[in-house]
């Protein structure tokens, strides 16, 4: 088999589709031929960007906008998105919020926020479309963690939770769902230059201890993330299960 790009034919469901990681990953995902759904609370610019991609990429780019903080808006979007004629082949668990606060401060209204959207909402949508690829025999999920999953981040105490148990609820869709032919990964990347990586990191002086860290010497870009996740979805990546994938420059080993 060789490595290929060409992914024409499937249709994958991209959550936190209307900017920053999302949306890089759709347009990659499109360039690649794939037809999509695409999911965000802004539906604006959601469907500016299903429209820029059905004219630059000629795929099929429909919206479903979401707030995924809400239990019945994420079982929602899971029917929305699998009941089309060709199912759904590919699913990238982008969407999630950060609050950045110490242990010491955390209330209980921040720790829902956080949870609700970045570990519950990704676990239940991973779980409700995996049973659907289960059933149909094959099928790709790729959730979006971060470096700070499996390293602790001061003033980052429950959105590090939060990522930590999406890399387990990763781990225990790849054991569950794998026998039936669909394959779960995670991909975890450092500080990424989003609007709201900007807006944590955007000062030198939090920004230079952190990058003083990652042997590259940069901060990740969304392209970065969007190439392992082209990557983790195609038929490359068949033989990849459960694993968690740095992008992160080296910040891992040191």
């Amino acid at each position: 088999m060789t490595l290929t790009s060409d992914l024409t034919g499937r249709r994958a469901l991209v959550t936190g589709a209307s900017r920053g990681i999302g949306a890089t990953v759709a347009e990659s995902l499109a360039a690649a031929g794939v037809d999509l759904v695409l999911s965000a609370r802004d539906t604006h610019d959601l469907e500016q960007q299903a429209v820029r991609l059905r004219e630059q990429y000629g795929v099929d780019a429909t919206t479903a906008p979401a707030d995924l903080a809400q239990p019945a808006e994420v079982s929602r979007l899971a029917v929305t998105a699998t009941q089309h004629p060709r199912g759904l082949d590919i699913l990238v668990n982008n969407a999630g919020i950060s609050i950045p606060e110490p242990a010491t401060a955390v209330t209980v209204e921040n720790w829902d926020a956080v949870m609700n959207v970045n570990l519950r909402a990704a676990s239940l949508l991973a779980a409700h479309v995996g049973a659907t690829m289960a059933e149909r025999g094959s099928g790709k999920i790729v959730n979006i963690a971060s470096a700070a999953a499996t390293r602790a981040l001061r003033d980052h105490y429950v959105y590090c939770i939060s990522k930590a148990g999406l890399v387990m609820a990763t781990e225990m869709l790849a054991l569950e769902l794998g026998p039936h032919g669909v394959q779960a990964n995670v991909v975890c990347p450092t500080v990424v230059m989003t609007e709201m990586g900007q807006k944590v990191w955007g000062e030198e002086a939090k920004s230079a201890p952190m990058l003083s860290r990652i042997p590259a010497g940069r901060f990740a870009d969304p392209a970065d993330v969007a190439a392992a996740v082209l990557y983790l979805a195609s038929p490359a990546a068949d033989m990849i299960n459960g694993v968690t994938l740095p992008v992160d420059g080296g910040y891992s080993v040191t």
